[in-house]
């Protein structure tokens, strides 16, 4: 059976394995931290002489543990963004059962941060997209700490680079 943990409230009210969980069309936004439109802070990161909208971590994780485990997937996520001083409006994390993976993201006010695990290959495979005064790197760390894996390759993109 296929399980899926959707976080819609604070994280303290976690999720219910087992169940696939809909969000009203009025809680929808309860757990959305919405910018002002008169918002003017610069999202734009200015790094090295060079201004884009966000830094894009690829990572691949070898000889992780725990990568079927929703829970700890849900805990990940959120303390991986909290720790990049990412702001968390929503995190949906999809077992497919038995000993299949799991697939999840973190969606952040500065972008995301997705997972697609293979388990019977011990690979996780991270995207940390981040903006503005973000640290992609330390969510990386946090997620090292979670799933132990014996070898990680990292790369990093700077989308939308302005020229």
């Amino acid at each position: 059976m296929d399980k899926s943990a959707l976080l819609t409230e604070p994280v303290s009210a976690a999720i219910a394995v087992g169940e696939t969980h809909f969000l009203e069309s009025a809680s929808a936004h309860a757990h959305m931290h919405p910018q002002p439109a008169n918002d003017t802070r610069d999202f734009l990161i200015h790094k090295d002489g060079q201004t884009y909208a966000g830094a894009h971590l690829l990572v691949d994780f070898w000889g992780g543990s725990r990568l079927n485990d929703t829970e700890l997937m849900v805990e990940a996520l959120r303390e991986a963004a909290e720790a990049s001083d990412a702001t968390v409006l929503h995190i949906h994390v999809h077992e497919f059962g038995g000993e299949g993976g799991v697939s999840g993201v973190a969606v952040l006010a500065e972008s995301h941060i997705s997972v697609h695990t293979w388990p019977e290959l011990d690979y996780a495979a991270f995207d940390v997209f981040m903006c503005g005064a973000c640290r992609p790197e330390k969510a990386v760390k946090v997620l090292e700490r979670y799933f132990s894996p014996t070898r990680s390759d990292i790369s990093e993109q700077k989308r939308g680079l302005v020229e």
